[in-house]
């Protein structure tokens, strides 16, 4: 019996322990969370270095008010958008609903099931996964690719322009202008505010410096009307090789942040590979250009020409030493061939005598002018293993027509600019372009069987359509093609033919000055007649 009536007693004991065990956890909890840190100025700069006043802290309080401000601005934006893109989807799955449950229409909730999500958020995320985005995509031609447009806080450079628009305009219109606003406004929020994900060490925040809309340097974006809109925004410091690239996506509802990354671009060397036969003036205003752009300004290249024949050769060899002296510059490799000029086969070899590895390659033209903002171009917009850069060069038009009124042709550094009756972008060239080396070689590099012009740079292209890289298309406002007069000759394929043909007849002068042209004879003539009807009048 005695044994029998210390049960319940042990149990109260047991559950007395436990209590004061869970009491003493609590208040041993309690002064953890209210002890202050051993090192108090690991918690409040200052305190442990160089003392800061009260201007310091006020400054302090001030920058993070203003920034949790801003911080709650865009998210107030981004909420009201998801909750209208919600009603939105909601109303469309409601319907859809409803069409389900009609009778007759049964097999309709199968076969839409995995093409109308229930969850919102699955649906945007699912449109950045049928993007290009993060892969490439296998595409039949050169034509299926949806080329990028490029733009500036103030200007955007587009493809698309009839006959109306112009190469390079401002967005007039109120609805691109505030997208464009939006989109730099939302990708300076994301770089300022950075999560976990995006990689960056957050400074004490009186150290770190704010990027604001001037360190804006160049965006892309391009439409694909089955997906969204997709933004790369490139953001750099004034003097810094260092750039800020944030890629945004518009599944065709509120911006969705892809990724934030650093891109340094101090250590990338462009190899610019250039193939020549004879040309020797135009190869000396090209060094002209080079020795501005690339050597006293950029400093990171190598330039590799590759010459065919012996005509010339001397004096191109001469020309390149005269450089080296002048500039001290010893970066170039200049590589004799004696064959017939083929473009490719001069790319090939000269993308082949790089010995050091991997280096990004430039192919470019003897008749190219470019500044440093196409070098930085492509060294953002290529990535070995990813994506290669095919710039659409602006052409320029014959300076005899488009400067006819006046006396003489203005120096060629005045004939840069992007205007209708100057010059077109040559969007059906594809010669122009960065590429690592790496890719070139994996890609299978030209087909050397095709010589003569033209038809090698779209196969190249085509090839790399048709892999899993990454094509970026977009015009470059520094990179022009100079005029030059064309000579189609008649060995030519009739393809061959055909495209040089073309390019001879879109690179002579625009629509309205080749009318002129056409139609001289009729306005001289009425010229004639108000001449003499004005005659007519002042003799009475």
């Amino acid at each position: 019996m005695p044994r029998r009536g210390l049960a319940p007693q042990g149990r109260a004991r047991w559950l007395f322990l436990g209590l004061f065990l869970l009491l003493v956890l609590l208040l041993f909890a309690y002064l953890l969370e209210c002890t202050p840190p051993a090192d108090v100025s690991l918690v409040l700069p200052g305190l442990g270095g160089e003392p800061y006043g009260k201007d310091y802290y006020q400054a302090l309080l001030q920058e993070q008010d203003e920034r949790h401000l801003s911080r709650a601005t865009s998210l107030k934006r981004q909420i009201a958008q998801l909750k209208q893109e919600l009603q939105e989807m909601s109303e469309k799955l409601k319907a859809l609903q409803e069409k389900k449950e009609l009778p007759g229409v049964q097999g309709l909730s199968d076969t839409n099931k995995d093409q109308e999500p229930g969850d919102l958020l699955e649906y945007l995320h699912s449109q950045i996964d049928k993007a290009e985005v993060n892969t490439g995509a296998r595409l039949p031609s050169e034509y299926a690719l949806v080329p990028f447009e490029s733009f500036t806080s103030s200007k955007v450079y587009q493809l698309e322009m009839g006959l109306t628009r112009h190469p390079e305009e401002k967005p007039v219109r109120k609805d691109r202008r505030d997208e464009l606003v939006e989109v730099v406004e939302a990708a300076l929020d994301i770089i300022n505010n950075p999560d976990d994900e995006d990689g960056v060490e957050d400074d004490v925040p009186m150290q770190r410096q704010l990027y604001t809309e001037s360190h804006f340097t160049e965006g892309l974006y391009r439409t694909e009307r089955d997906k969204g809109t997709l933004y790369e925004l490139f953001f750099a410091k004034e003097e810094s090789s260092s750039f800020r690239h944030v890629t945004l996506f518009r599944p065709f509802g509120p911006l969705m942040k892809v990724r934030s990354t650093s891109v340094e671009t101090s250590g990338v060397v462009i190899n610019i590979i250039v193939p020549l036969a004879g040309r020797t003036d135009t190869f000396s205003q090209f060094l002209h250009s080079f020795r501005e752009v690339c050597i006293q300004q950029d400093r990171r290249v190598h330039l590799t020409v590759v010459y065919f024949g012996q005509e010339g050769l001397q004096e191109v060899k001469s020309s390149l030493e005269k450089l080296s002296r002048e500039e001290s510059f010893s970066n170039y490799t200049l590589v004799p061939v004696d064959e017939e000029f083929s473009r490719g086969r001069g790319l090939d070899i000269g993308a082949r005598a790089w010995k050091r590895g991997d280096v990004l390659m430039f192919f470019c033209d003897v008749d190219i002018y470019f500044t440093p903002e196409l070098l930085n171009a492509c060294r953002l917009h290529a990535v070995p293993n990813k994506k290669v850069f095919y710039p659409v060069v602006f052409s320029l038009y014959n300076p005899a027509i488009v400067y006819g009124n006046l006396e003489l042709a203005p120096p060629i550094e005045l004939q840069l600019i992007h205007k209708k009756d100057a010059g077109f972008w040559r969007d059906f060239g594809f010669g122009m372009t960065c590429q690592y080396r790496s890719d070139f070689l994996n890609i299978g590099g030209f087909d050397l069987e095709v010589k003569g012009w033209g038809v090698e740079d779209v196969h190249l292209y085509r090839k790399y359509l048709r892999s899993e890289l990454i094509v970026i298309r977009t015009p470059v406002s520094g990179l022009f093609h100079l005029w030059h007069e064309k000579q189609c000759a008649d060995e030519l394929t009739p393809e061959q033919y055909r495209m040089c043909i073309q390019s001879k007849a879109m690179n002579e002068a625009s629509h309205s000055h080749l009318g002129m042209l056409v139609f001289r004879e009729e306005i001289e003539a009425h010229l004639r007649k108000q001449a003499y009807k004005t005659q007519g009048k002042s003799e009475d």
